[in-house]
């Protein structure tokens, strides 16, 4: 039987990415597709069972827990999402407690242990963002012994320059956070989850980040952004221009068929706000994902 990473991996050697959006490999469910429960944070707090219910009805295959929900048992945690006919292979972990956390994400089950972010003090200094991925290595490792493994999802933060813009008449490029942890963490055991609205709000293309960080994409989030945003590097409020899946600018044709090309693992819709409802939101993403033009 061919497993959901065998026909990654098929698809991406035997189509290029064209090919691949062409085909339309989500309107054809071949890829699951998940839901970030911090979309859904607040009703999860009042009734997880029946959240996760309403996922599943609505076509989702996976979830991606986040610190919101560990307030249950990782044993009660993980029955309540597989009662609910889903599946659990990522979860998120602050990183004040990372390092606590091991155990509860072995005991949930599941393949990822993801870092979010890192905390405020920490991001405007290289030596920071060097200290961040000097630890980003030692969870790894933690991760790997237990048969897990680690990534790191980004907002828009990472990518502000650390350094002035050197003179015209000098080849120095900027350096960002982003780039430190690119650099100074292990390409075998570290691995990134790339969150396509806060790169874009950062002003980047996210194709063109992925195809930097290559091979070492495994996850993505799935998120749109409204037209006419102004870019930014601080993820408060004035940067929240989030949108469901197809509701705004972003490339998906592109960025889905570079993701298969590259061999990437899971998918996860997230919305931080929604207007409405979270659930209608994650509805209208999961409709124009499955039904790509």
């Amino acid at each position: 039987m061919q497993t959901r990473r065998s026909f990654l991996r098929n698809t991406a050697v035997l189509l290029p990415a064209a090919a691949i959006a062409s085909r339309n490999c989500f309107a054809a469910a071949a890829i699951p597709l998940g839901v970030q429960l911090y979309t859904v944070r607040k009703q999860a707090q009042q009734d997880l069972p029946r959240v996760l219910e309403q996922i599943q009805h609505i076509g989702y295959q996976e979830v991606e827990t986040c610190a919101d929900n560990y307030t249950f048992a990782a044993d009660a945690l993980r029955h309540m999402i597989v009662d609910a006919g889903l599946r659990v292979p990522s979860g998120h972990f602050n990183y004040e407690d990372f390092g606590a956390r091991f155990n509860y994400a072995s005991e949930l089950g599941l393949e990822w242990m993801v870092c979010p972010m890192i905390p405020q003090s920490m991001r405007g200094s290289a030596d920071a963002f060097r200290t961040a991925a000097k630890q980003f290595n030692e969870w790894a490792k933690s991760a790997k012994d237990l048969g897990m493994r680690f990534a790191f999802h980004n907002h828009n933060y990472e990518f502000a320059p650390l350094q002035p813009e050197p003179p015209a008449t000098t080849a120095s490029a900027k350096v960002t956070g982003y780039d430190i942890l690119i650099e100074s963490t292990d390409p075998e055991l570290v691995f990134f989850e790339v969150d396509c609205y806060w790169a874009a709000q950062a002003g980047l293309d996210p194709v063109r980040l992925m195809q930097r960080i290559g091979p070492r994409l495994k996850m993505l989030h799935l998120k749109d952004r409204a037209p006419g945003a102004s870019p930014s590097f601080v993820p408060d409020a004035a940067a929240a221009h989030l949108v469901p899946v197809g509701r705004g600018t972003l490339d998906w044709m592109a960025i889905l068929a570079e993701a298969g090309h590259l061999g990437a693992q899971h998918y996860f819709v997230e919305q931080d706000q929604t207007k409405g409802p979270p659930i209608d939101a994650l509805r209208q993403s999961y409709r124009y994902l499955r039904t790509m033009p």
